[in-house]
């Protein structure tokens, strides 16, 4: 039985912060124990002095392969999960999407064809559930029976993903009663539509005008909509990619009239803002996503969420798509930019640096990035902590070293950074998935076709 031993770091976990060393056996952690206390030998050392020991993350939102706008995101299975790998994530959860007309097991079964052999980490799936009717409403339960158990519906994007009202309160009235987590796009599409077409009618066609058509209260009409919905259904919610100080209200006054209600935020809303939006030469194309970067001041009101627990999970929303030859398709009309950013490689050492600044605590760090999506997407204690019985995702992280962000040296398959300058202090040193090492010595040492599936159980915050 293959040995590994890793000794002399501090081992940060959501609730923890100990000088203890890890035995891990096989796949799994069996003991933790503090140093010169065990006499544990192992076929394989790990030298962790003056470094972290923490869980390798789990990023709950990513976009491999995803078509959109008549384009495909740029990361494969195979180069996002190598990536997330450089970046200390050893899990992501990626959305399968039903086609119109089509099952949602068909949705599943294309994902699953596209993950499966290729993926250097573990990977799980939700559903993008397009087309609700009576058929996908049973489908439901079949796919939590496969370890699906979440189903992510739109309030935007009308005539792709778009459910009205109905749709959603259905979905969610049978998650209700399946355990099902329902997970929501809220920004009000078919208003947004509206001003697009007015937008591009007065002769605003520059990236900045979709930070501006896609406005901070529509996404908060939105979210304010769906947990209402949620509420007559008797479901929980879960809000994706919140970026507004509005929306993010909704979600605060929701849970404390003690409501299932749940929200993410991810980095971009976090680091970067309209400003991006705003650089000349349709660089500003480089940052556009759905929901929209905010102005600077929306920041503080995220932190701040993410401090008081009325945010839950930092995900990255991962949806790259290269600047030459997808994004400038939408050159003359923003509306046709692919709408998506790179993220997956960046988003443990972005948040450690959150920890340097003093935005957040050492275990809240591995609390918004590890445990708790982990926890929300039923991986916990399997993933997202270091304890006995866990799987040995394990990341040795050196937090003094530096490193600066740039498209010339990240392994996503994007031609561009969304950081490109920035400097972070925090660097990743070894990654083991599963007890197997992926990055060791400033090198990729894993293979595609390491990462296994990893069906999920229902979420544990219910």
């Amino acid at each position: 039985m293959a040995r590994t031993l890793i000794t002399g770091g501090l081992v940060i976990t959501a609730s923890d912060e100990l000088h203890v060393d890890v035995l891990v056996e096989e796949s799994r952690v069996v003991a933790l124990a503090t140093p010169g206390s065990h006499g544990w030998t192992a076929d394989r050392v790990i030298d962790a002095r003056g470094k972290y020991v923490i869980p390798g993350g789990v990023d709950g939102h990513t976009h491999m392969e995803m078509p959109f706008g008549g384009t495909m995101s740029s990361d494969t299975f195979e180069t996002g999960t190598r990536a997330a790998a450089w970046g200390g994530t050893t899990t992501i959860v990626d959305f399968a999407i039903q086609s119109k007309g089509g099952s949602l097991r068909e949705g599943l079964d294309k994902w699953h064809e596209k993950a499966d052999g290729t993926c250097a980490i573990d990977y799980g799936f939700h559903m993008i559930m397009s087309d609700v009717n009576d058929s996908s409403l049973k489908q439901m339960d079949k796919l939590i029976e496969a370890g699906v158990t979440s189903f992510k519906l739109f309030t935007a994007y009308p005539g792709v993903f778009y459910s009205d009202d109905g749709q959603i309160l259905r979905a969610m009235q049978r998650a209700g009663t399946n355990g099902g987590l329902v997970m929501m796009h809220a920004e009000n599409g078919i208003a947004i539509d509206v001003l697009v077409e007015q937008a591009l009618a007065r002769g605003e066609r520059d990236p900045r005008y979709h930070g501006e058509v896609r406005k901070a209260l529509l996404e908060a009409e939105a979210t304010h909509r769906v947990i209402r919905l949620s509420q007559v259904a008797g479901s929980p919610v879960y809000v994706v990619h919140v970026s507004a100080q509005e929306a993010l209200a909704e979600l605060t006054r929701a849970r404390d009239e003690g409501l299932p209600v749940f929200g993410e935020t991810c980095p971009q809303y976090l680091f970067l803002s309209t400003d991006n939006l705003a650089e000349p030469d349709f660089e500003g194309a480089k940052y556009v996503c759905s929901t929209p970067l905010r102005p600077e001041e929306h920041q503080a009101a995220l932190w701040r969420g993410l401090r008081t627990n009325d945010l839950q999970v930092v995900s990255t929303d991962h949806c790259p798509f290269c600047f030459k030859g997808q994004k400038d398709m939408g050159i003359g009309d923003f509306s046709k930019i692919p709408n998506g950013m790179p993220g997956v490689e960046h988003r443990m050492d972005l948040l450690h640096q959150a920890v340097v600044d003093g935005h957040i605590t050492r275990r809240r760090w591995i609390e918004i990035a590890c445990a708790a999506p982990a926890r929300m997407f039923g991986l916990y204690p399997r993933k997202g902590t270091i304890a006995p019985g866990a799987d040995a995702d394990i990341v040795v992280y050196d937090p003094e070293a530096q490193q600066v962000l740039s498209a010339d040296t990240h392994h996503m398959n994007v031609d561009y950074s969304a950081y490109e300058g920035k400097r972070l202090t925090g660097r990743v040193e070894t990654v083991l998935s599963r007890g197997v090492p992926v990055i060791e010595g400033g090198a990729y040492v894993g293979h595609a076709g390491h990462g296994a599936y990893v069906p999920r159980g229902l979420c544990q915050y219910l």
